[in-house]
Parts: structure tokens; sequence; C-alpha cells
């Protein structure tokens, strides 16, 4: 099984994070995984740290000669912020500097929460964890997850379709758009809509406030049969939908049309289902978004996560001082007005592991090439039943990719 451990602290040395299962002989190409990390450091509305770090990947295990082993990986990113916490966040001295010690608590943030479960009085020992920074190493794991998944013919893509209450009208995703979305500084297909939400995340941050917004990702390729609907922990629709939740600031997830439904009859919703030899089974709809009972059913999946405003405002929100209990506003540090388009670039990265969780569930295997063979035999089988999934070549000993 498909097992990732992350650590590190936000203004610690560094992140880590530590894959378990991962197929031999896959071949990894490293600067994909810093394409990634450069990725989720872009976007509008980003704050100062992004002015000092610049992430890139090391590996220090389960890699060599540019191959998977089988055994576990480990890779780190270091952060280069570190040189000016290291007499802050030394794991043994004190805090030399008491003024970066935070006592009035951010509404909406893990300081208060986090404090009383695990009874600390310096909020500090709560953020660094808490913090989005976190998520830069399971970037870095999830693109090694695309990689795999990229050997099959599945595409993991996102986009800005919201910042706060601008929207774009697009309602499906536009395939042929793709590098204007990379282009955009907010992630968003249509230059005219990107432009209005550059103003919303301008105004926010003249106010001294933040903005979120939603992100929609679609994985295209996937065969189906991954997930089961035998157990509700093995339904993937949940476990892609936790996989969102627990990226910092995500507070809903949608797959397909999820939030039309109850307006909607069973007659306009349900995607019908077609069949002709040369197209095999196919839909013309898809507002399910490649999930039913919990398991791929061939169509692409999409699924939409909503995120909340930063926590960290410029213009504080009431609170109390930890200690006295007297009212008093949230403390401020370096922070994003809006991380959303960024956000997008880590939700592909999360879904990535999850789908290659699940892919290697289903077809199971120690090296690269048993995974293959098992793949091909289980698309011979489909097209048995009408659904055409193209072979995965190989060439004997390795994979050429």
């Amino acid at each position: 099984m498909l097992k990732l451990l992350t650590a590190g602290e936000s203004h610690g040395p560094a992140l880590t994070a530590i894959i378990e299962g991962f197929p031999a002989n896959f071949p990894v190409d490293v600067e994909k995984i810093n394409h990634e990390l450069k990725r989720r450091q872009g976007g509008y509305g980003r704050g100062g740290r992004m002015k000092i770090e610049s992430d890139r990947v090391q590996v220090l295990s389960g890699i060599r000669g540019g191959k998977t082993l089988g055994s576990p990986i480990t890779l780190m990113i270091h952060n280069r912020d570190w040189e000016n916490w290291k007499d802050y966040m030394d794991p043994f001295n004190p805090p030399v500097d008491s003024s970066r010690t935070p006592v009035c608590p951010r509404p909406g943030h893990a300081d208060m929460a986090g404090a009383l479960k695990y009874n600390q009085e310096d909020f500090r020992s709560i953020l660094e964890r808490a913090s989005a920074r976190e998520t830069a190493a399971r970037t870095a794991a999830g693109a090694l997850a695309k990689q795999l998944l990229s050997l099959f013919n599945v595409s993991i893509l996102s986009r800005v379709i919201q910042v706060g209450r601008v929207r774009s009208p697009e309602s499906e995703f536009p395939l042929d758009k793709i590098q204007q979305i990379e282009a955009s500084p907010v992630r968003c297909s249509d230059p005219e809509i990107s432009r209005e939400m550059i103003k919303a995340i301008e105004k926010a941050k003249q106010e001294g406030d933040t903005l979120g917004g939603v992100f929609e990702i679609t994985a295209a390729g996937l065969p189906p049969g991954l997930g089961s609907h035998v157990q509700w922990d093995r339904r993937l629709d949940a476990r892609l939908a936790a996989a969102l939740m627990s990226v910092p600031a995500i507070k809903g997830v949608e797959i397909g049309e999820a939030f039309n439904t109850a307006l909607t009859k069973g007659s306009e919703y349900h995607d019908e289902i077609y069949y002709n030899s040369s197209r095999g089974i196919y839909r013309t709809t898809n507002h399910a978004g490649g999930l039913e009972g919990g398991i791929t059913n061939g169509e692409n999946i999409v699924i939409r996560a909503f995120m909340k405003p930063i926590p960290t405002l410029s213009t504080p929100l009431r609170t109390i001082h930890w200690q006295t209990r007297k009212a008093t506003t949230a403390f401020r540090e370096r922070s994003d007005v809006c991380a959303v388009p960024a956000a997008s670039v880590v939700g592909e990265n999360v879904i990535a592991w999850e789908l290659a969780k699940s892919f290697l569930e289903k077809f199971a295997g120690d090296v690269v090439e048993d995974i293959i063979h098992s793949y091909n035999h289980y698309a011979e089988r489909l097209r048995k039943h009408g659904f055409k999934l193209k072979p995965i070549q190989r060439d004997g000993s390795f994979v050429s990719l």
C-alpha cells in the first residue's frame, strides 16, 4: 500500500516526505517535482515568504541511478527562511527573541484550538505545523504520483473558477486553454475574468483583508474500477474529498454537479450510457464527476474545492490576549492576501497522490513492470465488455516514458 508521512515546521530547517510502497524500477524525473514546487509558489496574492523561498527537492533515499528501488523514498525541501528563525526555532534552546511569541489567537486559525489541545502557551508551537507550508512536502509527493499516473495516460489539471465574488462563467474545463491557465497569475482561463480577480485581490489588500475562492481539478484518462463500494473507507469519492479537505483553509468539496442535485430531477441529472463500435461505451454528460458508487466510471473526475479567506489579516480581527483574557486584536505576521491559485496546484497534487494510491491498490505489484502487466490484462477484460482502454507498451526489463 502506498503511504505518505510528512514532517517539518514552517520556519524549521526543512520539510520532509517519506513515501512507502512506491514500485521499483520507475524512472523519476526530479525536475518535474521541482516544477510542481515552483508552480505551488506562484499565483497573484502571495505574500513575502515566496520572495525568500525557492523550493527544490533533495532526494535522500529510495532512488538510485534515476530509478526507484522499492524501498522508502525520502524527499527533503530546505527552508531558506530558517536562517532568520533558527535562534527562535532551535529544537533545544529557548527562544532568543520573545517578541516573536504570539499571544493573541487569530480567529479562523488553529492557534487557540491547538494550544488548548496540546497545552501550549506559545501559539508558535501550533501554527508552525498548522501552516500551509506543509503542503510543499505533499506537493513533492504528489508530483511523484503524477509521474506514475502519466505512464498510464492519466493527466491532472486545475483552474481557478472564483476569487471572492468574481466567478468565471465557463461550465466545463477548457482543455484547449491549458496554456492560458498556466500563464494567468490567478490560474483562470478567461483573460477578462483574470483581470477582475486581480482587481479584487488588490482591493482586499488595500483594505487589509483577505479573499478565498473556488478551484476545480479534472483528472482525465483514468480507467473505470478504481475505488470500491464494499466498505465506506474504500469509496474513492470520500477519499478524494478527504484529501482536499486536509489542505489548510479548504472548507468544502463538490464532486461533479453535486451542489445542483437538490434542484434537479433524476431524469435531468444522471448520465445516460451509450455504445457504438468505434467509441465503445460512452456518456454525453458527466454530472456525476466521474464517480458512481465510490468507483471511477471511466469519465473525467471533476472535483471542486471551496477555500475560505486566509485568517491572518493586516487589519486584524477582534480576539483576546491569551494570558490576561482581555479584549484585543489578533497578531499579525507575513501572510498571503489570496492563495487560491497556489491552492489549486496543491489540490492537483494531493488528488494525484490519492489517485495513485487507489491505482496501486487496483494494479498491485512490487515493480512497475508487474503493474503494467496487470493494467494491460484489465484493459483486455474491459474491451470484452465494450469499454475501450488502451494497453501500455513496455520494453522488457525497463519502462520507457
